[in-house]
């Protein structure tokens, strides 16, 4: 292993480039603009504007340093100066990187060059490159000490992914070609902070877009727009697994930008007022919104289970948890009122000394104008449901009669109002009940049982049910 790794690290490559019919090589440093459209879905649309002096007639053009999880099958080239003179004869993607081993690998079998300590040096065969092994003279030579001298860069190799063109070109002239294609590995999410105030009723909401960039290029000063919606795409397998496989470590930075949103198509796009640069491997954060004293319901909701309704259980129910919820109208009027993509909410409230404590968060889904965001923040810890089955028996075939009783208790020192949501199989008739009911849906009985500060509630109920 050290033989071989002496060996690698010796290795010198002299490059013997053509003079004539050699590519044009357009790098970033001729780019003039660049603009990404980055989806939901680990995809993004790239814009590349660069400038290159074409000779006129056909020639090879190198243009380097596109992403490496390039789709090279979504390419597009045009020009912006000269459409009609300019066309493309043939593409290519290289994508087989430059290295020390790859190298290597190209010249087992051919004849190379070690040069030892004093300057004299051997012509030998490279045989493999597990060792690596030679042939000297008619010997064979393992792991050789000295300095790998290859006679040229081998034509497939590249020091990064880069598309090859064969262009033809009307006269010759300064062209401005503009390269649009998808890439993997680049994606983003909202990622939302609701601050509330003491009596749960207002909050304070921020979001902020999070861009993930691995995929292999950086986007400088780039003009950035966001689509938010599930877009539909032919799923290539192979390829996702490779852009599942990445992963690197990555720091946030912050930006204060505001983000202008529109209808596209059956989706929201948000376009950035000004311009970003997205570093590869970069994780990125810009603001997307902020609104202050936005209305906020909270609601307790004890749910119900559909299979009690098919046995006698005759003992209490203890284990069900009082759920906390929050609601939010996303309208104008509540200071709102914007498109609000997919994403997680974090849920904070200031304590008695007045720090800021974490109290829950969730994921929300693309929220239109005007529609309710509902936020699962957890479980009651001062608001106890407990259900007992008082009565169940068989009337007749396929009908029976069953007496629910619900216990509501409440050890907070305000008073809550419960929501009771139980779900009824079958065709059902409410015989009895204590308090008023509401049914939200065919299968569906929903109470709203106030309980007292420091106090109980008991709701109780009789149905028939015919399966």
């Amino acid at each position: 292993m050290k033989t071989r790794l002496v060996a690698l690290l010796l290795l010198t490559v002299f490059v013997a480039r053509p003079t004539m019919g050699a590519p044009l090589a357009v790098t970033r440093e001729d780019q003039r603009d660049v603009a990404v459209t980055i989806y939901n879905g680990n995809l993004g649309l790239v814009r590349d504007v660069r400038e290159a002096r074409l000779p006129a007639g056909q020639s090879d053009v190198q243009f380097m340093d596109v992403a490496t999880l390039i789709d090279p099958t979504t390419v597009h080239l045009k020009s912006l100066s000269d459409p009609a003179g300019l066309k493309i004869l043939e593409q290519n993607y290289e994508y087989d990187l430059l290295s020390s081993q790859k190298l290597m690998e190209k010249y087992v079998g051919k004849k190379v060059r070690l040069y030892t300590g004093d300057g004299t040096y051997h012509d030998a065969t490279l045989l493999t490159t597990n060792g690596p092994v030679y042939e000297i003279n008619g010997q064979i030579h393992l792991g050789h000490y000295g300095r790998l001298v290859l006679p040229s860069l081998p034509d497939n190799l590249v020091a990064t992914p880069t598309l090859v063109w064969l262009l033809r070109n009307q006269t010759e002239r300064l062209q401005r070609i503009e390269a649009s294609y998808l890439t993997g590995g680049i994606t983003w999410k909202a990622d939302y902070v609701l601050v509330l105030n003491p009596a749960d009723d207002r909050a304070d909401l921020t979001g902020w877009v999070t861009i993930d960039n691995k995929s292999g290029a950086t986007y400088g000063n780039a003009a950035l727009k966001l689509v938010a919606g599930d877009v539909n795409r032919a799923e290539d397998f192979r390829r996702a697994a490779q852009m599942r496989d990445l992963a690197a470590k990555v720091v946030a930075s912050e930006a204060s930008r505001e983000f202008a949103a529109e209808g596209f198509f059956e989706y929201h796009l948000y376009t950035l007022d000004g311009r970003t640069t997205i570093k590869d491997n970069q994780t990125k954060q810009l603001s997307l919104l902020s609104a202050t004293d936005v209305p906020i319901q909270k609601h307790l909701i004890y749910y119900g289970a559909r299979e009690y309704y098919r046995n006698a259980y005759g003992v209490p129910v203890s284990n069900q948890k009082v759920g906390v919820y929050l609601e939010i109208q996303n309208a104008k009027a509540n200071r709102l009122g914007v498109p609000l993509p997919k994403g997680k909410i974090r849920v904070y409230k200031a304590d008695a000394s007045g720090s800021q404590q974490f109290v829950g968060e969730d994921w929300i889904d693309h929220t239109p104008e005007n529609e309710r965001v509902k936020i699962k923040m957890g479980n009651a810890f001062d608001v106890i449901g407990e259900r007992t089955q008082k009565d169940w028996r068989k009337v007749a075939d396929h009908l029976y009669e069953v007496e629910w009783e619900i216990a509501l208790r409440n050890h907070k020192k305000a008073d809550q109002t419960v929501t009771v949501i139980e779900p009824v199989p079958g065709d059902w008739q409410v015989l009895s009940s204590t308090h008023r009911f509401d049914k939200i849906e065919s299968h569906t009985l929903q109470y709203d049982i106030p309980v007292p500060k420091e106090g109980a509630a008991k709701l109780v109920y009789r149905l028939r049910i015919r399966d």
